[in-house]
């Protein structure tokens, strides 16, 4: 029962990039950026407590060689089409920061037990020749108005480059019908921090209203969570239909132990009620190198929404 979680401590032990999704049978499934960085694992559950202790089924390794070789990050599994299709992203051996978005497919029932075919990079638009060419991660899949629609993350331009958040409207699960816009920059100092960076989108609707959140900075303690905002009657393909909040909605709290919370998903307890599935730090300072330290841990909050804007709140208060 939902009663058992406890929210804004450790839930499941170093799981980066947490994602939860709640299947139309109730299920829970679970999955993540396991420190190896050299497969993708799900978890299933009936209850969202259950799955802390919920057993780990791995479903995909990486390659030996070549593409999908190395660095296997924040996969995302979604329902796509009466099919199973998991998002990731994955570098190449011979090249290691050669990141790019892939997509699996299972037409079983059971995604745990099913057969799992790789799909390859996730296809561009016909008429885009930008998408995907460049280090690329982090998409998330969300449906408005019988319409799905793609986000991702890919750095441009020179030097250390500049991680930005695009979208795209999906012609299939594992094709874009249209070419990318730019959703967001790292505009801000609180987007700035050791690299620029806008990455780890994903989405939850409420009242009318998508918020689309995502990740900022680098990944150690000044990791935080912005916030874009549209009309669910818009145009989310204009640019202009999103508004970005000025500060972070989530940030590190020393008070709490909690560093640099971010990388996000969204799904609800067994009433229904909106949870936030996060990773965090529980130490400020960290050894080595941040991305391949193992300790960020998946954990959940409690979503509230704004009786005036209807925007949700992200509090570590209970």
């Amino acid at each position: 029962m939902s009663e058992e979680l406890k929210y804004n401590e450790p839930w499941i032990l170093q799981r980066a990039d947490p994602y939860v999704y709640r299947h139309t049978d109730g299920n829970y499934y679970f999955t993540a950026s396991i420190p190896a960085y050299d497969r993708i694992v799900l978890r299933r559950s009936e209850t969202l407590a259950g799955l802390k202790d919920a057993e780990e089924v791995t479903i995909w390794e990486k390659h030996k060689e070549g593409i999908m070789s190395e660095h296997i990050w924040a996969p995302e599994l979604h329902y796509l089409d009466g099919k199973w299709y998991i998002y990731f992203a994955g570098g190449d051996k011979d090249d290691i920061w050669a990141i790019r978005p892939y997509v699996l497919e299972c037409a079983d029932t059971d995604p745990l037990t099913g057969v799992w075919t790789e799909k390859g990079k996730m296809g561009r638009a016909d008429a885009d020749e930008f998408s995907f060419e460049a280090f690329s991660l982090d998409a998330t899949v969300f449906e408005n108005k019988g319409k799905h629609y793609y986000v991702w993350a890919e750095k441009v331009g020179v030097g250390k480059q500049i991680s930005n958040l695009y979208i795209g409207e999906m012609e299939t699960p594992y094709k874009l019908k249209t070419v990318q816009v730019l959703l967001t920059s790292p505009d801000y100092d609180w987007e700035r921090v050791g690299f620029w960076v806008n990455e780890g989108p994903a989405v939850i609707h409420h009242d009318g209203r998508i918020y689309l959140t995502y990740s900022a900075s680098e990944t150690g303690a000044a990791y935080c969570m912005g916030m874009l905002t549209a009309d669910e009657d818009s145009d989310l393909l204009d640019p202009k239909s999103w508004t970005k909040e000025r500060y972070p909605v989530l940030r590190t709290d020393e008070s709490r132990g909690i560093y640099g919370p971010g990388h996000n998903s969204f799904t609800e307890d067994e009433e229904g009620n909106p949870v936030m599935v996060y990773h965090a730090r529980t130490e400020a300072e960290i050894e080595g190198n941040p991305l391949y330290n193992p300790n960020r841990h998946a954990m959940l909050m409690k979503i509230r929404w704004d009786e005036k804007t209807g925007a949700p709140i992200f509090s570590y208060e209970d």
